[in-house]
This record gives C-alpha cells, sequence and structure tokens, in this order.
C-alpha cells in the first residue's frame, strides 16, 4: 500500500509481504487464498494512487497509516475491524485515544523540505549562548538536517546590524533587542521575533576588589558600572537593583555599553567599579583576583530571562522548514544542558578559542554552578545558570515595562500585542512538543522581582508604581 492511501480501507494492505504475514509476497499469498475461496478479504491491488481532497487530507491519511500499523500490527486483524464497525467508527474510536489532529499539524509542519541547508548564525562569546554553541561542536545542527556556521561576534550592535543587512541568517540576541528592533527603538522598525529563550539566570553584579567592603548599593553614588547594551536584561535589572536602594540609575551612578570580552580588562584598568554582566565574564574576573561576585542575578529575579535565538520575520516566513529545523536543534541542544550531568562536558566542548575562549575551569564554574566568590568563599548554587527555551510572552511584556520606565520608548505601548508578536510562544510549544518536550499549558505566566509581583495584565500600573522613572 502506499503511504497516501486510505488507512480507512478495508481492502487496501499496510503492510509489506502479505496481509497475514505468513508468504513473502502477497502474489503468493494470493495463490493459496484464491482456493479458499475468500476474494472479500483479499488485498486489492493499489496500481495507481488516487487523487487527494488536499494537501491536508494527504497528511492526515499519512499519520493514521501510522497509527493504524501500530495499533493493528496484522492487516487481517484491521481488515476484519474495519468490516465489522465501518471506517468512520473506526476513525472515531481511534481519535479518542490518540490525538490524531495535532499529529497530522506536527507532520504537516515538518514535512517540508528544507529551503536553506548552510545557514550562519551570529553570537558573542559568553555562556548565555550556550545551546547556540553547543549545537554545532555536538551535532544537533547536523542532526536536524542543517550545517551552521556559529561565527564569534564582537558585540550587540554587531550582532543586530549583520542580521538585519542578512549576513547572518539567525543570531543570539539579548532578549529585549528584538522588541526593540521591531519597535524602532535604537534602530528603523523591522519585524522581528524570538521563538526560543537562550538561558535563564547566569548574570552577576561584579565589583573591582577594592569595593569589598562597599556591599550596601545605597552606598554606590558616584560609581561607574557597565552593562553590555542598552536595550539588555542586565541594563534593566541593575537599574531596578539600584533603584529599589534609593539609587537613581540615570543621575546618581554611571552606566555604559562595554562588549563583554573588554570588561575584564575594564575594570581592571580602573576604567568602571563594577558591571552587571553575563558569564563566564563574572567568573573571570574572579579567576584573574581583580573583581568579587557581589549578587547573582537570580537573587534579583530568580530564573530571570536572558539571551535569546533570534531572527527576523521574513526568515521565519520566507523559510519556514529551515526555521523549524533551526529552532528544534536549538530546543533540543536546551533540553540537553538543562541537565547537570552534562554540564561538564558541556564546558569542554564551548571553552575553546573559537567559541568562548576561556580556561575550561571558569567555564565550568559558571555551568556547574560551584564556584569561587572571589571573597575567599566557594558557593554552590546549581541553577546559577539554567537553560529553558520558552519565551513567556509576560517576560517580553516586563521588559516592555522597563523600556517605557526609563524612557527608551514613547507613547501608548500595546504591551500584550507586542509580546504576541515578538515572542513566538506558539511555535515554541509545537515545536517543544515535536522534539519531545512538554511545553507549559500556558504563555503568559507572574512572578517577582526583587519581592514584588509583576502582573502581566496590568503593565500600566506597574510603570507607575515606580518612585524612580523617567517615563
Amino acid at each position: 500500500m502506499s503511504t497516501f492511501d486510505d488507512p480507512f480501507d478495508a481492502k487496501a494492505c499496510l503492510t509489506s509481504g502479505c496481509k497475514c504475514g505468513r508468504h513473502v509476497s502477497q502474489f503468493v499469498h494470493d495463490q493459496e487464498e484464491r482456493a479458499l475461496a475468500a476474494p472479500q478479504l483479499a488485498c486489492e491491488p493499489q496500481l495507481a494512487c488516487e487523487p487527494v481532497e488536499s494537501e491536508d487530507k494527504r497528511f492526515e491519511n499519512v499519520v493514521a497509516s501510522a497509527v493504524m500499523r501500530a495499533v493493528f500490527p496484522k492487516d487481517a486483524t484491521r481488515r476484519a475491524f474495519l468490516h465489522s464497525v465501518g471506517a468512520s467508527t473506526a476513525l472515531a474510536a481511534l481519535s479518542q485515544f490518540f490525538p490524531l489532529g495535532a499529529a497530522t499539524e506536527v507532520f504537516a509542519q515538518g514535512a517540508g523540505a528544507i529551503e536553506k541547508k548552510d545557514l550562519k548564525v551570529g553570537f558573542i562569546p559568553i555562556t548565555c549562548a550556550t545551546p547556540i554553541i553547543m549545537a554545532k561542536p555536538m551535532g544537533f545542527y547536523e542532526k536536524h538536517g542543517l550545517n551552521v556556521d556559529v561565527i564569534k561576534t564582537a558585540g550587540w550592535a554587531v550582532v543586530r546590524d549583520k542580521t538585519i543587512n542578512k549576513e547572518y541568517d539567525a543570531a543570539h540576541m539579548l532578549s529585549p533587542m528584538p522588541l526593540a528592533i521591531t519597535l524602532g527603538a535604537g534602530s528603523n522598525p523591522i519585524p522581528y521575533t524570538m521563538p526560543a529563550v537562550e538561558n535563564i539566570n547566569g548574570q552577576a553584579i561584579t565589583l573591582a576588589m577594592k569595593h569589598k567592603d562597599r556591599r550596601d548599593p545605597k552606598t554606590w553614588k558616584g560609581m561607574k558600572f557597565a552593562v553590555p547594551f542598552d536595550y539588555s536584561m542586565h541594563n534593566y535589572l541593575l537599574r531596578y537593583y539600584v533603584a529599589e536602594h534609593g539609587i537613581d540609575p540615570d543621575t546618581d551612578i554611571q552606566i555604559r555599553s562595554v562588549p563583554p570580552p573588554e570588561m575584564v580588562a575594564n575594570l581592571r584598568a580602573d576604567n568602571i567599579d563594577g558591571f552587571l554582566a553575563p558569564d563566564p565574564v563574572n567568573q573571570r574576573a574572579v579567576y584573574d583576583g581583580v573583581g568579587f561576585i557581589h549578587i547573582l542575578s537570580k537573587d534579583i529575579w530568580d530564573r530571570h530571562p536572558c539571551c535569546a535565538f533570534a531572527a527576523s520575520k521574513e526568515f521565519v516566513t520566507t523559510a519556514p522548514n529551515t526555521y523549524a529545523a533551526l529552532l528544534k536543534a536549538i530546543i533540543d541542544a536546551t533540553a540537553y544542558a538543562t541537565k547537570a550531568e552534562n554540564r561538564k562536558q558541556i564546558a569542554e566542548a564551548i571553552a575553546p578559542a573559537n567559541y568562548l575562549n576561556q580556561p575550561v575551569t571558569v567555564v565550568e564554574q559558571v555551568l556547574t554552578g560551584t564556584f569561587a566568590d572571589g571573597l575567599g568563599n566557594v558557593k554552590k548554587v546549581p541553577d546559577r545558570i539554567d537553560f529553558d527555551p520558552f519565551p513567556w510572552e509576560s517576560f517580553a511584556v516586563w521588559i516592555l515595562t522597563q523600556m517605557k520606565r526609563w524612557g527608551q520608548i514613547k507613547g501608548e505601548v500595546d504591551y500584550a500585542s507586542v509580546a504576541k508578536q515578538v515572542f513566538l510562544a506558539t511555535d515554541t510549544t509545537r515545536l517543544m512538543r515535536e522534539v519531545g518536550l512538554t511545553p507549559p499549558a500556558s504563555t503568559s505566566k507572574s512572578f517577582s522581582v526583587m519581592g514584588k509581583t509583576f502582573d502581566p495584565a496590568k503593565p500600566t500600573e506597574y510603570v507607575n508604581s515606580f518612585a524612580i522613572k523617567r517615563a
């Protein structure tokens, strides 16, 4: 039987060989069966493929055929069942126990040929990019039919510009960047998407060693801090943290953008007093003896998003099968990275010069969560960095409230609409299921930042609740 033939046709055979499984071919079976005069149960030859009503119907038949083969390994049993109850009753019964509709949708989405197998994906050399980086040396891209060149890039503005100019097909970005690009904050508005979060937690505030007795943020007036980019979780978390301690981030301290690979050198040269940075920058400052970890970002907001996998809306719509394969590879790698027993292996894979260019011990301390803090202590925080690909729309709403709070976006903001447009939670839900993962039941959730609950349904009230703000 052809894969595309009707699995609910009692006259068709689903299996190779013969219908009873005892003969090498249907021809041999038929010769024996003729003697029994049972033509009503014979498999009628399928000499031509009948046209189907639509492509959706074709996919439905493919999925149903696979399920019927599993339920009825022997054709004789299947066909006897169909003769007894009829095709429509059989379909209804099968649908009660197996989600044929959902399975057909997944199959249809993944059935098309990959439009472009050779891809370029840009990344910044930080542990936030772990799934994107490790997917290359550990074979996740190849597993999903892609040949991906992951390209180390100097800074976030460069990543943004190269992706916009189509030098990169997709990129490792800070999770606020696709929102900013879509809204035209800091660049011309271009529809962008963020279908997967790369990491959660994984940042810290690190101070120069000379400030080890200056741990109260209320004493930080006049200090100079670095963040990787204006449109970054680092900028928003640093601003949130100091503002909660009564420090105005725009008047009481200085905040400047510094590419992560240059932060430790700037701390050593006394150009800055500290930074809120992605790892392994914080751990490298400790390793080099020039800084100590003041507070992990997870202690500001536990399980906050940081970096993301992002692509233009144009790429998503013009190469949907390539996009799906790329996203599945990222989700697959992210799932592997969530397991503690894999972290040391991952550290060895991403530490080399063409990726993070860091000592393996530095990367290992970050990924395993057993680390020196620079003050003589060894801390054990297993989820210092973690990996969860789901792009909660409420994450996007929170980010937008901070962009609004600090004057990066003006006027009225349709928070929910922008969040849904950019953070593609629906796509991620479908593809997580396809690689065997269980996505959340909802696309939004409430959470707490420094003890203050955030309700994504009330973003305007949230912005207005802060004493220190520009909005």
